[in-house]
């Protein structure tokens, strides 16, 4: 018992001050002196700076840190109250305390520090190690590489617009050579949605048309009458439904019960007369009857085309009649053109143009007068046929070309050009070329091939066409001529072309190969020996439409006399087909000189993707093809390069209802 009071009493003497507590007091300081001094002597363990005065900036200590404050909440994380900030380094950065303007601006944070003591500012760190300190020169090589990757994403970006910029703008100019004419309706910007499904309810109903025929065919097979007759009675009501229709807002407000009729036919027949092998040889044939019938409209399409090509409009027909009654009612002394004098004038500038068309030939005549520097210099030598003799004259003397001079010739009055002389006429009267042209379902006859209806064109047939092989028999006393065809525009002065050196070469014309086409295969038979052996297939070809001759080399080199005899060999065309360019390139063949492509753009009549930029700096512009300007095939963006040097408030254009 007396054990237990003495223990009790010792117990009972510990009061809040006993000294039980002592320790524990003492490791608590000891333990809060061990961090304030791990956290002071921290930055220069981690770099291996020496601890003392040397390390320090110059002054006294109180000059980095005046008062640490530790403060523990449960022994947590101990946070710093309040820094001595004079004289710290631009690096350093107060985070989690709000401190005025003005108290900022007491304080100049100069970079020009010691390198020494130098402290960055670091993420902050998730796990309990002390901050990562960076050096100066690391610190302004991460700024520099930051900077570069800022300034080259923003070049990026600016090349990103540049380039989307460039691809809208040129994708706007595509747009705007699209022909609305051979294209339709076709823009670059539409949507789909807004042509979505337009016609869908049409292609079901022909879908269920040709099923349709398929049963029907199976149905007369098996003898189901039954099936027949209504199929047959469906197929009339779906044909007068759909009719020409092409899009569903042109069927007639029934069309969804006769769809729904036409599929439960259709449903019947399949459940009856379904047989797959039957089913596909059906739609086989259908599909071969399809593609003969496709061809054979494709045939009858070229032909049309090519013969509303080559006919004559009824304005211009009209113009011409017209024209020719007004010339033969003229007094003989009122039917002539002044300056005669000029005709065999060599110091001139001499055009040939060989026409039947008068309102073609009056735009030649009056676009180059109208770009000619000084009009009174140029001579217009015009032939054409008897037809039209007395309204191209009757034109010309009503529109005279201003101080120019110009002639009017008929081909059927030179009598030189006769069939002993010159071999093409002979070969164009022979029966052989009749039967070529004019006799149908033969072998040999041009109508039995598609292929060769480009060839069935009265131009063949005229020599006017072939008046351009005689240059120095029409026009003996001239050294010098330029040719034109009617189908062109003459868009700037021509006069340069006299002074083009031809370095010996009778013909002075613009090239027209590319890579691979029109060249001299595309034109000559090279099966051929006589042109194997004499020509090389790859040899560039050249354009007939503006031609500058040099008619004293021409007949120094006897041309005409090279042209005959290669007419001769090929009196069965197996030289080369019809026309005048496969002659022309074989006479002129090392006796062409290249032209710069400026001078004569062609194309007008039949490439509708015509760089404008080429059009507008050509001096001439050629609609070769058959999408004549004067034809209602013409492509309408072309057709006003050629209009405007028509007066069509002229009376008789007016009274032949010729407009733009």
């Amino acid at each position: 018992m007396a054990l237990k009071r003495g223990m009790s009493a010792s117990r009972n003497n510990r009061g809040p001050g006993g000294g039980s507590r002592l320790p524990i007091t003492v490791a608590l300081f000891f333990f809060l002196f061990l961090v304030a001094l791990m956290f002071s002597i921290g930055p220069w363990l981690r770099t291996g700076a020496p601890i003392g005065e040397a390390s320090l900036p110059n002054g006294s200590s109180d000059q980095v840190i005046d008062v640490i404050t530790a403060n523990t909440a449960d022994l947590g994380p101990f946070s710093l109250d309040a820094f001595r900030r004079s004289n710290l380094s631009a690096s350093w950065k107060l985070v989690g305390a709000e401190v005025s303007a003005d108290h900022l601006s007491s304080y100049e944070l100069k970079s020009k520090q010691p390198a020494s003591i130098v402290k960055q500012e670091v993420p902050t760190r998730k796990d309990d190690q002390a901050p990562f300190i960076e050096s100066p020169e690391k610190f302004a090589r991460r700024q520099l590489r930051e900077k570069r990757r800022y300034k080259r994403a923003a070049e990026l970006m600016r090349q990103g617009d540049e380039t989307t910029i460039k691809f809208e703008n040129a994708a706007i100019e595509r747009s705007k050579s699209v022909d609305s004419a051979v294209l339709g309706k076709y823009n670059i910007w539409r949507k789909e949605i807004e042509t979505e499904n337009v016609d869908s309810t049409v292609r079901l109903i022909r879908d269920q048309m040709i099923m349709a025929r398929v049963y029907l065919s199976i149905a007369k097979m098996k003898n189901k009458t039954d099936f027949q007759q209504e199929l047959q009675a469906r197929l009339k009501e779906s044909h007068r439904l759909v009719g020409d229709a092409t899009a569903d807002s042109e069927l007639h407000q029934s069309a969804p019960e006769k769809i729904k009729a036409m599929g439960q036919v259709l449903s019947k027949s399949r459940e009856q007369l379904y047989d797959c092998k039957m089913v596909t040889g059906k739609l086989r044939a259908m599909l071969q009857t399809a593609d003969e019938q496709v061809r054979s409209l494709k045939k009858q399409s070229t032909f049309l085309s090519q013969l509303a090509a080559k006919t004559v409009p009824n304005g211009i027909h009209c113009l011409s009649m017209r024209l020719t009654i007004d010339y033969y009612l003229l007094p003989l002394e009122k039917r002539k053109f002044p300056r005669n004098e000029n005709l065999e004038n060599p110091s001139l500038y001499h055009y040939a143009l060989f026409s039947d068309n008068v309102l073609a030939a009056s735009v030649v005549v009056n676009s180059t007068i109208v770009n000619a520097k000084d009009p009174s210099k140029h001579v217009f030598h015009l032939v054409t046929d008897k037809l039209n003799f007395g309204a191209m004259n009757m034109w010309f003397l009503l529109n005279p070309p201003g101080k120019a001079t110009i002639h009017v010739e008929n081909v059927d009055e030179f009598k030189w050009l006769n069939s002993s002389y010159c071999p093409v006429l002979r070969q164009l009267e022979s029966a052989a070329m009749k039967e070529y042209y004019f006799k149908a379902n033969h072998p040999t006859s041009l109508s039995s091939s598609a292929s060769n209806l480009k060839y069935r064109n009265p131009k063949y047939l005229s020599m006017l066409n072939h008046l351009r092989f005689y240059l120095p028999e029409v026009y003996p006393k001239l050294n010098k001529i330029l040719f034109l065809d009617d189908d062109i525009v003459v868009q700037k002065d021509l006069t340069g072309l006299w002074a083009v050196d031809l370095d010996g070469k009778v013909n002075g014309a613009v090239e027209t190969c590319g890579e691979s086409f029109h060249r001299f295969d595309k034109y000559l038979n090279f099966s051929n020996p006589h042109i194997a052996r004499n020509f090389d297939p790859n040899a560039c070809g050249w354009a007939y439409g503006m031609n500058m001759f040099d008619l004293e080399v021409w007949k120094r080199k006897d041309i005409t006399g090279i042209y005959h005899k290669w007419q001769n060999m090929n009196e069965d065309r197996v030289l080369w087909k019809l026309g005048t360019l496969p002659p022309g390139l074989i006479t002129f063949y090392g006796l062409t000189h290249p032209l710069e492509k400026s001078w004569h753009v062609l194309g007008l009549g039949y490439n509708p993707s015509v760089d404008k930029a080429e059009i507008d700096r050509a001096a001439v512009i050629h609609y070769n093809g058959n999408m004549k300007p004067w034809l209602e095939l013409a492509m309408t963006k072309y057709r006003p390069y050629w209009t405007k040097y028509i007066k069509y408030d002229h009376p008789y254009l007016r009274n032949c209802r010729l407009s733009e």
